[in-house]
Order: structure tokens, then C-alpha cells, then sequence
């Protein structure tokens, strides 16, 4: 079998042949041309297993080339070369359809390791005209047959063809970590890490040294070199959640991260090349935020080059069904246990504000309720609909008691003899109050319906400081 086939696009005759001596070191053939119309001819006669083109060219504009041959020549990746500092063309390309991107002057190492990365994309003879992509990857983690699921699922396969961020959008609870694991597991890059990161979870004071790593004896604590998240996820796909949390000083950092494809270590004094995926998610609205200042313009631009929208469960309720016996056997181990008609037809007519993650609680709890194989409406113990529901959630109210519903009405009763014993104290101060603590979040979360900003105005803490605490105390997300 021969070797593949790229397809090299640039007008500068130094740059063509140093990118076809590269490739021919790495056992790649090659075929030049210096303009768009070159560019089309050659695509016109052969099959290519990718190609790079620059965004400058005699005859027009790179970007042309990428939307032709990501409409007609779809198991074609593209790649494009841009200009330093040309941010706002490798978006443009990458929203386009290029699979990736590479500055002036280009970088060997990153090179190599994108041209890899879309061999691996590539199947054995990219033929022109409209064939479905490649061959399938693993199933998708997110269940439904519902119409919204349907063409979310479709957009996963797409955007796994891809190495441009993805932002994905969607109600606390709908599944975004899911479809990040989706697109990470139907990519070039499976094989390589897929690193989660909670971007609320994080101390402000913590963050640089999280996310890019430590040298020994940058701080006080610093014992040994430490690699953040960018560096564990090097290959891979990188994930912020909640990605709209990040302070200010943060996303500068960030910004620079993403542009540079370099980090420096907390204490270092070189950059060290990373290549990273990025994924982000959030559940509040990121234009907004940039409205309000509180998130950078350029960030956002560039975090938010494709957008995912993951539909909440209450606008797929056909799908109710399939993921509650998911959930069940998962839990169970088995497929013998079962939601009545009944149980499903509540379930069917709840609201679900918390979304999937709601549905996993309810059904959990039903378990330990329920007497026999088969889960009944009364086992679900569902609470009535909330403002919640309508995906716009005000903070339910906790009224405070009146004082003369605390005065006694009745006199105090006589003293008796001997008196009761006192209550026993706590064997550990900490671990009591560590109880306290997390029976009065999760109680807090109930009746805010699982909405994290709710739970945290309510008990006087930002977002940041209930996470944090939450964390501590190894209460999860969905407690």
C-alpha cells in the first residue's frame, strides 16, 4: 500500500519544501502547489489523507479551499496556516471546517504531531464527493432516541473530526461532561488522556499552579515538579467546566495558553509546548457574562469556535423511559428491576429541573424505597413542580419563624426528678460539625432543586466557596 498523501498549499517555495522534506522524513509522499487553482486540479486527480493550506494564496483565500473540501471532500482533513498573531483567522478557519491550525513560523514538533493526529482521521483513500465519515467510533455514552438527541448525537461525530474547541452549552445536570467523553472518545485522540477540570472547585489562589504545573520549591508546600492539568491531558482532550467561573486573572493566563499552545510552570523560567484539545462547558450563558465584564471577549471567541446546545430533559421526555432502565440496571447489576406504568407515567409527568441527574437521584432513592423488583409512584417520592422547571430558577424563599411561633404558649412544664441525662457529646468536634455541615448543603441544594448559585446565595457564600466546600467534604455534584 502507499504511503498517504498530503496535499501542501503555499505560495512561499521555501516553506513548500521545507513542509515536503518533513513530510518525507516522517515516510509521507507530498504534492505542492503554489494557488488555489493548482489546489483544485490536484484535488480534482488524486485522494489526499489531508492537506494544509496557507490563508494568504495569489488567487483568493485559503478559507475558500477549506469550505470546499470540507463540503465535498469530507473524509479530507485541512489544516491552515496563519499569519502570527492571527487569532481571528484560525477561528475563522476553524468554524469553516479545518481540522486544525498552525502559526508563522511553523513548528516542527507541532507538525508532526497534528499531521498524526489527522492520519488517524484519514481512512486509507479520502475519495471526493460526498461520503459519510469514517468508519464508526465507540458507542456514545448519551442514551435517547428522541429527535434533539438524535442530531446531537449526529453534531458529536462531526465535531470529533475536529480539533477545534467546542463549546458546550446546557441546564445543570443535561449531560455536558457525557458529551465531552462523547467527542473525546470519537476523535483521533481517544487513545490519549481526557482530563475534567471544575473550574468552581479550584481556590483562586491555587489555579495557575493547577492548571500548568509546579517547579520544586516555587512555594512554600512545593516538595517535588508537579504537571498541571494542561500537561496530564498533553494529546488528549482537555475539559473546563464551568468554564464561566474562571476569575479575570485566570483567563488572561489562559487566553495566552491557548494562542501559544505553551505553558510555563508555577517557578519555571521556559515554556514547555503542549498539545491539548480544549472542551468547555458551562450552564450559564457566556455572552452574557461577557456583556456584564465578567468573562474576557477574546476568550470567549476563542473557547466558543463551535457550539454544542444539549436540550434539557424536559424537552426529550421520550427518552425517559430508556434512561431510567439504563440507570436502574446500572445500579442494580441486573435487568430485573422495572418502573410500573404508573411510576412511569409520574415520571413522565415531572418537571425534572436538575435534569438526568435528577432522574439518577430520584431512581436511586426509589430503590432503597421500594419492597419488591418493581418500583411503584409512591417509591419515587417525586416533589411538585418548581419555578425550576421553566430553566429559569428564583431562589425559593426560606422564611424566617415568627417570634411568636417560638414563644411558649403553655407554661413550662414542673421540673421532674432525677433530671434527664445530657445528650452524649460528639466523640470528634470535627467530623460533627464536618455532619452539620453537609446535612445543611444538602438540604440547602433540595429546596433550591440542585441549582448550586441558588444553594450558595442562600447560605451567604459565592459560588466558588460552596464548591470548595463541597469538595472538602466529598459531597459530589449531584448530592
Amino acid at each position: 500500500m502507499p504511503p498517504p498523501r498530503i496535499l501542501i498549499v503555499d505560495d512561499e517555495a521555501d516553506l513548500r519544501e521545507l513542509l515536503d522534506i518533513t513530510f518525507l522524513k516522517m515516510g509521507l509522499d507530498s504534492d505542492c502547489a503554489a494557488t488555489l487553482a493548482e489546489a483544485r486540479n490536484y484535488l480534482a486527480r488524486n485522494a489526499y489523507a489531508m492537506v494544509l493550506t496557507d490563508m494568504r494564496l495569489p488567487d483568493g483565500l485559503g478559507i475558500e479551499l477549506v469550505r470546499e473540501v470540507a463540503a465535498g471532500y469530507r473524509n479530507t482533513p485541512i489544516a491552515v496556516i496563519t499569519a502570527f498573531g492571527s487569532a481571528d483567522n484560525a477561528v475563522a478557519a476553524l468554524k469553516a471546517g479545518a481540522f486544525d491550525y498552525l502559526s508563522k513560523p511553523v513548528a516542527l514538533d507541532q507538525l508532526r504531531v497534528m499531521v498524526q493526529s489527522a492520519l488517524k482521521l484519514a481512512p486509507a483513500a479520502a475519495t471526493p464527493a460526498a461520503a459519510p465519515s469514517g468508519a464508526a467510533g465507540p458507542a456514545l455514552r448519551l442514551l435517547g432516541e428522541s429527535e434533539a438527541l438524535r442530531n446531537v448525537r449526529t453534531q458529536i461525530v462531526r465535531l470529533a473530526r475536529s480539533m477545534a474547541p467546542v463549546a458546550i452549552t446546557g441546564e445543570s445536570g443535561s449531560g455536558k461532561e457525557l458529551a465531552a467523553r462523547d467527542i473525546h472518545a470519537q476523535s483521533a485522540r481517544a487513545d490519549k488522556p481526557f482530563v475534567a477540570v471544575n473550574c468552581g472547585a479550584i481556590p483562586e489562589a491555587l489555579m495557575e499552579a493547577e492548571f500548568f504545573g509546579y517547579r520544586k520549591g516555587a512555594f512554600t508546600g512545593a516538595a517535588e515538579d508537579r504537571d498541571g492539568f494542561f500537561q496530564a491531558a498533553n494529546g488528549g482532550t482537555l475539559m473546563l467546566d464551568e468554564v464561566a467561573d474562571l476569575p479575570l486573572p485566570m483567563q488572561v493566563k489562559l487566553l495566552r495558553a491557548i494562542q501559544e499552545r505553551r505553558v510555563r510552570k508555577v517557578g519555571s523560567t521556559v515554556e514547555e509546548p503542549v498539545d491539548v484539545r480544549l472542551i468547555s462547558a458551562t450552564h450559564q450563558n457566556l455572552a452574557a457574562c461577557v456583556e456584564a465584564g465578567k468573562f474576557r471577549q477574546d476568550l470567549y471567541y476563542r473557547l466558543n469556535v463551535i457550539e454544542l446546545g444539549l436540550p434539557p430533559l424536559r424537552e426529550r421526555k421520550d427518552d425517559i423511559g430508556l434512561l431510567a432502565q439504563a440507570v436502574l440496571q446500572r445500579l442494580t447489576g441486573s435487568t430485573q428491576t422495572r418502573l410500573s406504568p404508573a411510576a412511569l407515567d409520574a415520571l413522565l409527568a415531572h418537571s425534572f429541573p436538575g435534569n438526568v441527574r435528577e432522574l439518577e437521584n430520584v431512581l436511586e432513592r426509589a430503590l432503597a424505597f421500594a419492597s419488591g423488583d418493581t418500583i411503584e409512584p409512591q417509591d419515587l417520592a417525586l416533589k411538585p413542580a418548581t419555578p425550576a422547571a421553566a430553566g429559569a430558577a428564583t431562589a425559593p424563599r426560606i422564611e424566617p419563624v415568627p417570634e411568636e411561633a417560638t414563644a411558649p404558649t403553655q407554661p413550662a412544664p414542673a421540673e421532674t426528678w432525677p433530671p434527664a441525662a445530657p445528650a452524649p457529646l460528639p466523640g470528634s468536634l470535627p467530623d460533627h460539625l464536618d455532619k452539620v455541615e453537609r446535612a445543611l448543603i444538602r438540604e440547602t441544594l433540595m429546596r433550591t432543586a440542585n441549582n448550586p448559585a441558588q444553594a450558595a446565595s442562600l447560605l451567604g457564600l459565592t459560588l466558588r466557596q460552596l464548591r470548595y466546600r463541597m469538595q472538602r467534604l466529598e459531597m459530589g455534584d449531584d448530592e
